[in-house]
């Protein structure tokens, strides 16, 4: 093995990205329970595919999280602020809302109703969705740029663990005890993000001098209105320090042309993969596979390969770059879809053509997304690290949520083989705007192109 790749290996032995791995475990132990798993068990109820398409628009929170970032940013979380810190503080919070969450979703029963199981995913999904900017930014602001590509790859192996647990460990309970017991067996889990962030150390910031300047600008305006009455001139200090200072912060970093380019391209990078994600799990079900089957072949084999994937990603995000990184993601999420295409067009799909589409799909979806959560979290500044990275995060979700919505209307509409063919097209305007990004000169310097460079 060369110098090149043995560096790039040994980036995953810098200290704070084990505990990336419980931490990622925290941040995706929710994602299935209020998505995937939660369609299968509606489906099982009788829920129309239409009505479990559209639940999925439950998952928009997490594309407007930037909407409360803000707040995770600048206001101390109530009680915990001198013991745990700002970042660990919230994600304690939203932790112990997520287990709230999860447990009385347990309670509901589909069959007489979705409206109360949908309200209760909402609110898991926006405390998970807190938890993540938290999380986020505590990552962020606790290693240097270089060591993100590892802690991201830490990150996302225990997020695959958390899914395999939410997906097929929750099948198999559901199986074996039912779906009530099941969402009280997960809510027990969420114990393991409490307990890693009541032991990981919070970290200190120092902000550029460029935000300060920005920061240094707003206050000199606040001050020139003195004669506002005192109320609303803590708002407006608030606000200018909290929300506008980020967005300012960025477009004078990187240009108005660059970081509006660089903003389209975050927002469909990810288009294909949240177009088809609601839709996976009533496909299996529609093709005859049992949850035994599910949980054994797609969630346990196929995740496990996910595995691979982020370790893969990580050692390749520093070993290659982010531009290539980036290239190979798409590549990858394509060739799934179409696997995806050719398996729904097969009579009598088999088992083992369902695990070995599944183990492409999540290979390529570990590598598709951790390469861009590396590319974004280049693009933050320390002094407004949450916000900006829930902006960023937020945005490549949105378009694709709002997509996610209306899948099981497609699919009813155009059947599972041309469905999935649409949802690889889908991968081609982040691939041009990749081209594009590159011609502009965003992967060299500072515009987050060199995150660990071999």
């Amino acid at each position: 093995m060369s110098t090149g790749w043995l560096r790039a290996w040994s980036v995953y032995r810098q200290p704070r990205v084990p505990a990336m791995l419980f931490l990622g475990f925290s941040a995706g132990l929710p994602f299935y329970l209020v998505y995937s798993t939660l369609s299968a068990w509606l489906r099982q109820a009788g829920i129309q595919r239409s009505s479990i398409g559209m639940l999925a628009w439950v998952g928009i929170l997490f594309s407007i999280k930037f909407l409360w970032a803000p707040i995770v940013d600048r206001v101390p979380p109530l009680l915990l602020q001198r013991w745990l810190g700002r970042r660990r503080g919230w994600m304690l919070l939203a932790q112990c809302g997520i287990a709230v969450g999860l447990f009385n979703i347990s309670l509901c029963d589909p069959a007489g109703g979705v409206r109360p199981l949908a309200l209760w995913a909402l609110f898991t999904t926006f405390c998970a969705a807190t938890q993540d900017i938290a999380l986020d930014a505590w990552r962020i602001e606790s290693a240097p740029l270089s060591v993100q590509g590892a802690m991201l790859g830490a990150y996302q192996i225990g997020y695959r663990v958390a899914l395999i647990c939410g997906g097929a460990g929750a099948l198999a309970l559901a199986g074996a005890a039912g779906w009530h017991a099941s969402y009280v067996a997960m809510t027990a889990l969420v114990s393991v993000g409490i307990v890693t962030t009541l032991l990981v150390p919070e970290p200190g910031v120092s902000a550029p001098r460029a935000s300060l300047e920005r920061e240094a600008r707003a206050v000199d305006w606040l001050e020139r209105r003195a004669h506002w009455p005192p109320t609303l001139r803590h708002a407006g200090e608030w606000f200018i320090t909290a929300v506008v200072c980020p967005l300012t912060d960025f477009f004078g970093r990187y240009g108005l042309g660059l970081a509006l380019l660089t903003l389209a391209f975050i927002a469909v990078y990810r288009l294909a993969e949240f177009a088809m994600g609601s839709m996976v799990n009533p496909f299996y079900i529609d093709r005859g596979f049992t949850l035994a089957q599910i949980a054994a072949v797609v969630k346990l084999y196929g995740l496990l390969m996910s595995l691979v994937g982020v370790l893969l990603a990580g050692a390749l995000i520093a070993r290659l770059g982010l531009l290539r990184s980036l290239l190979l993601g798409s590549g990858l999420i394509i060739l799934s879809n179409l696997g995806y295409a050719a398996l729904a067009s097969v009579r009598a799909p088999t088992l083992v053509g369902l695990g070995a589409v599944n183990g492409l799909d999540n290979l390529a979806l570990a590598m598709h997304g951790t390469a861009l959560l590396a590319f974004i979290s280049g693009l933050t500044s320390a002094k407004y690290t949450a916000t900006q990275y829930a902006l960023f995060s937020s945005l490549y979700a949105l378009p694709g949520k709002i997509l996610e919505g209306t899948s099981g209307m497609v699919v009813d509409r155009i059947g599972y083989p041309p469905f999935f063919l649409y949802t690889a097209s889908l991968a081609v305007p982040g691939l041009l705007l990749l081209w594009w990004l590159s011609r502009r000169g965003a992967f060299n310097g500072r515009a987050a192109g060199t995150v660990a460079s071999a």
